[in-house]
């Protein structure tokens, strides 16, 4: 009894008879349990009641610190039939639903007990009896003293009362010989009870013959104990009775602290955990949480937002002036609006705009500023304009009337430019430009900022004739009368009258009048003609009026019918003439279209090139290599542009030698222009140098719309640059994939024939390109496709059959022709093959040639005849166009100049592209997606109403007239500018109408006639 127990406060307990027991006893107990009744806990006597009362023994003694220690041991095994009942007292459930109960006991041995026992028994049971207190037994003692119920049978009622928990076995059992060592083997078990109904119960065990040591016996519930987890408290709480329920339990947020969405959640198990958490709490605005409690935000920071965790430090220009601020107020002088984010800057109004400049067009004037030097740290600037008029002889200003137009508006611009129309002539005009943001309507002490900028007005052509009347009709005549033009801008000199028969606008006449009235003879009776008139001042002609219909008397007398059939019969007899000239023309000349028969070499030294006479001193392209320093060829084919015109705005891409950027160039003297500009990377050698501007002085020496233009270079400082024009959509094949099915095929053939066009300008000056793909084509906002890239290119020589020969390097093999391949002989012919290749990435929209196939694979399907498929939804005549620019034989491929004349057919007659390669039996939705283009493949738009109904764009047509574009001509030379200059301010409807002027300009340029839509 004197080895000291260390661990949980544990104690040994003696047996009195002829042996001793040491058995340990913990008192460390879970956070999560609850006793009920521990018997190692308990100072005086237990009190429990033994049946009979020689049965069950209590052993007390003390350990070495003076405990008591409470042991309940039997063990009659020398006798039979025995039945040992020890009755614990009435044990309170606190409102546990399941309890547990915990036996510590040891058991003998029966084999090591000396012969002649009894029945020896290794186990004993466990019984429990559930009432709501413990009067029942002093009712059942007093009935037994007043009736004279005998001891055996108060017994047997008692027992029959409780209901069996468990038989208890021992996993470890002593023998005498641990007696004699004095050590113990220690048996636990725990069993489960439940559901328990009542305030209480009783636990009662039975022996029938074992020889048991009861060293403790604790009884104890399970509970999810308090907890305080994301701000919130969980008080203790009970779990339910089922082991497959969780109880549910509301959180309390604490200290200054809200639910954030949702109240806090969490659910106790059976086990007494805390499970399956929802939602939290946060700390008020005006606090933070700080090691698990809610603290106020300090003097010169906030906390707005209850998603945000910590306060904040004030923006810039604002300041908190006490504790838990919600928000920053604004220093003197800063503002703020309801829609800025607590986080966001107090700010103030802008500066002036700066750097104003005006550029007048008769009465119109183009005003364009930059950006103010202090945004007042704002985005969101605006600007205002305020037109006055200078009143003659010094009197003073007044503001401009309702009749001025500003383009796109006056008021709220988010650009930095705006056009003033309908300005008197010769008028001294001043603006005033003011920048805003929006913080201007709170600064009501700070002076507005303006810039000013004073204009005078030119001479302008008149404004168009809005009125034409009809006065007396004969038969061959039409009496005429209109109003003077609303804004004459002068003295009208004259007016001329335009008038032709309806459905025939390609044969008109025009006629001069110096008033404002005339008759017109000369007319078929009957028949409806079309009138338009315009006034001329000294500036030019106005616009014409919009189109005005009338009609001549029916009577005709037989004289006049003779005469009109004579003019009809000489007509026909010069138009039979002029057939026979232009047929014999035609015949004896080059047709459109291409032969495949082999040509003849020499053919190409005579004075017609390809097609077209070579006169004289026809600019042909000259070989930088051929100049002895490389630096004079730079310097005779591009300009030398100062580098401070050049601001470099961002990174666009990547080349060979350098970053290539973008940003604006300001020339002296001319418009600002955005550009891209290749860059020559730090640390190059003088060779890498002059390769670098080896391009350039090979582009200086193109002038064409479908080749890439060169401004300039910049060569005296670093780094070296090469200035070109900036193509907004960049390269075609990206551009292509960006925007998979979005063109017509009228507008894909228009791209086409615009690389046809600049490559036919390249075979006149005789080059060869050796790189054409679409990568290397480039696009601009109107869809206008530039060839670019001469890294790979090289000369031809005189000699049609000559080619430039590589010295090694890279080649491009899937837009490669076989010969160049196989030869490194590259000409015209392998440029056209390469054609053939961008035609095919053109109509699939940027796919791959040849897909994931090897270069060696591409080689040998090449040489084995094998072709690229047609494209899904590609018109069968273009397809052809491509094999027939992979003809093996370089001689039977098409000339470039009769690749365009055959583009040219088909954008003339959209029917020839319906039917597809890849489906005989199906119309390509694509070709017939713009009435404005194809219509019913034989009507065309004539006037400028029935071309904006054949687009649904109709509202427009009195905008249009009214702002002098009264012919399909005009309409053609529109820019997205000038349509909101018109009034069209919708995005959506600018798009739709711009599309349809790109496509009419390709039939503009195509036919060269009549405009057609």
């Amino acid at each position: 009894m004197q080895s000291r127990w260390r661990s949980c406060g544990i104690r040994p307990v003696a047996w009195t008879w002829t042996w001793s027991l040491a058995v340990i006893g913990a008192w460390c107990i879970p956070a999560n349990e609850v006793n009920l009744l521990d018997s190692r806990s308990v100072m005086g006597d237990l009190g429990w009641v033994a049946y009979p009362k020689n049965g069950w023994e209590e052993i007390g003694e003390v350990d070495e610190d003076y405990a008591p220690i409470h042991t309940y041991q039997v063990c009659r095994v020398m006798e039979q039939n025995q039945n040992n009942w020890l009755h614990t007292n009435w044990i309170l459930t606190e409102g546990a639903q399941r309890v547990y109960i915990e036996l510590k006991f040891t058991l003998r041995d029966c084999n090591s007990l000396p012969g002649g026992v009894g029945t020896c028994k290794e186990t004993f049971n466990m019984y429990y009896y559930e009432t709501d207190g413990d009067e029942d037994d002093m009712e059942d003692g007093r009935m037994r003293d007043g009736v004279g119920i005998t001891e055996e049978e108060d017994r047997v009622l008692k027992e029959s009362r409780y209901i069996k928990i468990d038989t208890i076995a021992a996993d470890e059992s002593f023998t005498e010989l641990d007696l004699g060592d004095r050590v113990m083997k220690l048996n636990t078990e725990v069993r489960d009870l439940g559901p328990l109904s009542r305030k209480g119960f009783y636990l009662a065990f039975q022996d029938l013959g074992a020889c048991i040591a009861l060293v403790s016996v604790r009884v104890f519930y399970k509970r999810c104990p308090f907890l305080v987890k994301s701000l919130a408290e969980f008080p203790d709480t009970i779990p339910a009775s089922e082991a497959s329920q969780l109880v549910e339990v509301v959180g309390r947020c604490v200290n200054n602290s809200v639910p954030l969405y949702e109240p806090p959640r969490m659910h106790c198990s059976t086990e007494g955990e805390w499970l399956v958490p929802i939602g939290k709490c946060v700390c008020k605005p005006g606090f933070e949480e700080i090691s698990g409690s809610c603290q106020v935000c300090k003097m010169g920071f906030y906390r707005s937002q209850l998603e945000s965790s910590a306060c904040s430090k004030c923006p810039p220009h604002s300041v908190a002036r006490q504790m838990g601020a919600t928000a920053c107020s604004c220093e003197d002088g800063y503002y703020k609006i309801d829609s800025d984010p607590p986080s966001m800057a107090c700010t103030r109004p802008p500066s002036a705009p700066r750097n104003a400049i005006s550029n007048v067009n008769e009465t119109s004037v183009f005003l364009e500023w930059s950006i103010p030097v202090e945004t007042g740290g704002r985005k969101d600037i605006r600007y205002n304009i305020l037109c006055r008029r200078v009143l003659p002889d010094g009197r003073g200003l007044e503001e401009c009337g309702p009749n001025v137009r500003f383009l796109p508006r006056r008021l709220g611009l988010s650009n930095t430019s705006v056009m003033v129309a309908d300005l008197q002539s010769h008028t001294n005009y001043s603006f005033l430009l003011e920048a805003i943001n929006g913080v201007s309507e709170l600064a009501k002490d700070h002076a507005k900022q303006y810039v000013t900028l004073n204009v005078t007005t030119n001479q302008a052509a008149p404004s168009p004739v809005s009125v034409v009347r009809k006065g007396h009709t004969g038969k061959s005549s039409i009496a005429l009368s209109w109003a003077e033009p609303d804004r004459p801008n002068g003295i009208i000199l004259e007016y001329e009258i335009k008038y032709f028969e309806k459905e025939q606008d390609s044969s008109y006449t025009i006629i001069k009048s110096k008033e404002t009235e005339m008759v017109v003879e000369g007319l078929k009776p009957s028949s409806v003609y079309i009138f338009q008139v315009r006034a001329r001042t000294s500036a030019g002609y106005g616009a014409f009026s919009r189109r005005f219909e009338f009609q001549t008397s029916p009577y005709l007398t037989a004289t006049s019918e003779r005469a009109q059939a004579s003019i009809i019969a000489v007509a026909i007899t010069l138009a039979l003439v002029l057939l026979a000239v232009v047929a014999g023309f035609l015949l004896s000349g080059r047709r459109c279209g291409y032969s495949k028969a082999k040509q003849d070499p020499e053919e190409e030294k005579m004075h017609f090139h390809n097609g077209h006479i070579k006169f004289p001193g026809v600019r042909t392209y000259i070989d930088p290599l051929t100049y002895e320093d490389p630096n004079q060829a730079v310097h005779e084919f591009a300009q030398e542009i100062d580098v401070s015109c050049i601001s470099i705005e961002r990174i666009i891409g990547a080349g060979e030698f350098g970053e290539v950027c973008s940003g604006p160039l300001r020339l002296p003297g001319k418009r600002e222009i955005q550009v891209a500009i290749k860059t020559l990377k730090a640390g190059y050698t003088e060779q890498q140098r002059r390769d670098f501007l080896w391009e350039a002085s090979i582009m200086g020496q193109f002038n064409h719309p479908n080749i890439i233009r060169l401004e300039g270079v910049v060569t005296k400082s670093k780094p070296v640059m090469i200035i070109t024009e900036y193509m907004e959509n960049g390269s075609l094949d990206t551009f292509l994939k960006k925007n998979d099915g979005q063109f017509t095929v009228i507008q894909l053939v228009g791209m086409l024939r615009g690389i046809a066009s600049g490559m036919r300008y390249l075979s006149d000056m005789g080059y060869v390109h050796r790189d054409l793909a679409a990568r290397n084509i480039l696009v601009n906002s109107n869809l206008v496709c530039k060839v670019s890239d001469f890294g790979l290119s090289r000369v031809l020589e005189d000699d049609a059959e000559a080619a430039y020969t590589t010295r090694g390097g890279k080649i491009p093999i899937r837009w490669t022709a076989p010969e160049a391949i196989a030869y490194r002989k590259f000409t015209s012919a392998s440029d056209v093959w390469s054609y053939g290749i961008v035609m095919w990435e053109v109509m699939s929209y940027g796919e791959r040639p040849y897909w994931d196939m090897s270069n060696q694979d591409v080689i040998k399907a090449v040489e084995e005849s094998y072709r690229l498929p047609g494209p899904m939804d590609c018109p069968e005549a273009l397809y052809h166009l491509m094999m027939d620019c992979w003809q093996r034989e370089r001689s039977s491929r098409p000339k470039f100049d009769e690749i365009v004349c055959l583009l040219d057919k088909f954008i003339r007659n959209p029917c020839s592209l319906k039917k597809l390669v890849n489906s005989s039996h199906r119309v390509s939705n694509l070709l017939v997606e713009h009435a404005s283009v194809e219509g019913d493949c034989g009507t065309r738009s004539k006037t400028i109403g029935e071309w904006l109904d054949s687009i649904k764009m109709g509202r427009y047509t009195e905008l249009f007239m009214e702002g002098g574009y009264s012919s399909l001509e005009t309409v053609a030379q529109m820019t997205s500018e000038d349509l909101r200059r018109v009034g069209v301010n919708l995005a959506g409807h600018q798009k739709k109408i711009i599309t349809s002027i790109q496509e009419m300009r390709v039939h503009m340029n195509s036919t060269n006639s009549t405009v057609n839509i």
